[in-house]
């Protein structure tokens, strides 16, 4: 019986080989024959995700490519494209390989330029010099990418000399990111050197020059430089260049610029997506044409949180609290998911319309939909709190803030003091705002201003003393008038504008029948 039961025990042992056996032999037979790097790089262009990307990833590493740079160089692109937000699978592969091309440095350095963190693009870039790879005009634009998105001075300034010591400076694409690199680290001056030493410009070129002038402030040169672009290039204007252009109207109050660029769309049948919808509903609302700005907000038909944003704060800017606050119910019921830039739109409208209650509702509400407070959104509740007069619950706030407080707040809580007359806080506030924003003459000011209110002259002259002193000057006032389509610009004493002579006789011989229509109003007055 024990021979039978050992017999049984090593037949089931037998057949189990065989069935594995069996099995192993079939699945030879749909083995595919080896690939070569080519076919390797066919799928690669052919992965839509991150799992068919990994299995390829295994293939190639069986199949005994694991090192091969070219191939490495598309997997590292092929993470970075379907990573998102991670460079980990790709910087792995890179660190695998022990001959690396310029191609596979260009790959990796332009991964984390794009994902970041930029730092590290920019670290790469340098080891790749110390490993005596030299850098190709594909090479710069990356890495001058992430000195950009850190505004970074300091470290892409020796890139630019390398760039000049290499030859590639009067490069086309080399020269379009140095001219953004520039206006992106607030050095306008530099991006226009850089524009004009280039030979030949793209719409490209154009565009980043322009979109600096108008992120930096210098509204003026950015419409200047959108004309001449339009009258001496053959560079027609794209989404990009319209978009750039939009806010620079809107901020200078540019209706007939602003309507031409919205002509332009239509003309030429343009799409009016998200960026270019929140563009002009921004400059129409700048411009006082709100409901032209609704028409264009209505004719969005996928919307996303920057065109809310930016009717949401139109309504706002034109004291429509209410319209502003059904729009973000609307928005909520639509399961959107708002941003902290929403809020300050919010809290802003509320502050001007006086809603202490509905904006405290607001400011609390924010921790229900993940969004995170910070510093803006606390100087806009601390302006709302001053500006309804309650001055110890805004000192309160500021003194109970998760995070240090800076020159917005303390601005807000100074610009409360004033409306209020409350010296005492004021003076405390002033003295921290004064240290954090030293060269802002506005600060000195104010606080002289509320000295002069109170008779106290001594202290007042003693802030002028240290403005004079420290050549500290508060910026003039200026207005403008179109006339012709050139803007014309008059600051606080100014005669530098080449029709002064005009301007001064036309101003005197206007003066002259006012003051007689004066003097006969004072006698019958006198009668």
């Amino acid at each position: 019986m024990r021979v039978l039961l050992g017999l049984e025990r090593v037949l089931c042992q037998v057949f189990s080989l065989s069935f594995t056996l069996v099995r192993l032999v079939s699945g030879l037979s749909f083995v595919s024959p080896r690939r070569d790097s080519y076919e390797f790089t066919d799928l690669l262009h052919q992965c839509k995700c991150l799992n068919s990307i990994k299995k390829l990833h295994a293939q190639i590493m069986v199949g005994g490519y694991r090192y091969h740079p070219f191939l490495a160089a598309k997997l590292v692109g092929k993470y970075t494209e379907h990573s998102n937000s991670s460079m980990e699978d790709a910087r792995r592969v890179f660190d695998h390989l022990q001959d690396r091309d310029l191609f596979c440095w260009n790959m990796v350095i332009q991964g984390y330029s794009n994902v970041g963190p930029s730092v590290v693009a920019v670290n790469l870039y340098n080891e790749m010099r110390l490993n005596r790879v030299a850098a190709n005009r594909y090479t710069y634009p990356f890495v001058l990418k992430a000195c950009a998105s850190m505004e970074d001075m300091k470290k892409g300034q020796p890139i630019h000399g390398h760039i000049i010591k290499s030859g590639l400076d009067l490069d086309l694409f080399v020269g379009n990111s140095l001219v953004h690199f520039y206006a992106k680290c607030k050095e306008i001056e530099n991006a226009k050197i850089v524009f004009d030493g280039m030979h030949e410009k793209d719409i490209v070129s154009w565009n980043a020059l322009i979109s600096g002038y108008t992120g930096n402030g210098h509204v003026t040169e950015a419409l200047f430089l959108f004309r001449v672009m339009l009258r001496h290039t053959v560079c027609a204007p794209d989404i990009a260049t319209l978009v750039g252009i939009l806010p620079a109207c809107a901020q200078t109050a540019d209706i007939q610029q602003g309507m031409w660029v919205h002509a332009y769309i239509i003309k030429l049948n343009m799409e009016v997506n998200c960026n270019l919808g929140s563009g002009l509903i921004s400059m129409y609302a700048h411009c006082g044409r709100l409901k032209a700005a609704r028409i264009i907000f209505d004719g969005i038909s996928d919307k996303n949180v920057a065109v809310w944003n930016s009717m949401i704060w139109a309504y706002g800017m034109h004291g429509h609290a209410e319209e502003a606050l059904i729009m973000f119910s609307q928005f909520v019921k639509m399961g959107l998911n708002p941003d902290g830039i929403l809020f300050l739109c919010l809290l802003s409208t509320c502050s001007h319309a006086g809603m202490v209650a509905k904006g405290r509702e607001i400011f609390e509400r924010m921790r229900d939909f993940g969004v995170e407070k910070t510093e803006e959104h606390y100087a806009c509740m601390v302006d709302l709190l001053g500006r309804a007069g309650l001055l110890d619950e805004a000192v309160e706030l500021v003194n109970t803030m998760p995070m240090k407080a800076r020159k917005s707040v303390y601005g807000a809580l100074v610009g409360a003091c004033r409306k209020h007359n409350n010296l005492v806080v004021a003076e405390e506030v002033s003295k921290k705002l004064i240290v954090l924003d030293p060269e802002n003459a506005g600060r000195y000011i104010i606080l002289a201003k509320m000295y002069e209110d109170q008779g106290c002259w001594e202290d007042a002259a003693r802030l002028r003393k240290v403005l004079k002193e420290k050549k500290i000057r508060k910026p003039l006032g200026c207005s403008a008038i179109e006339v012709n389509y050139v803007r014309h610009t008059f600051g606080v004493q100014d005669e530098f504008h080449p029709f002064k002579e005009q301007i001064f006789d036309m101003l005197e011989k206007l003066a002259r029948p006012m003051e007689e229509n004066m003097m006969i109003f004072d006698v019958i007055g006198a009668v």
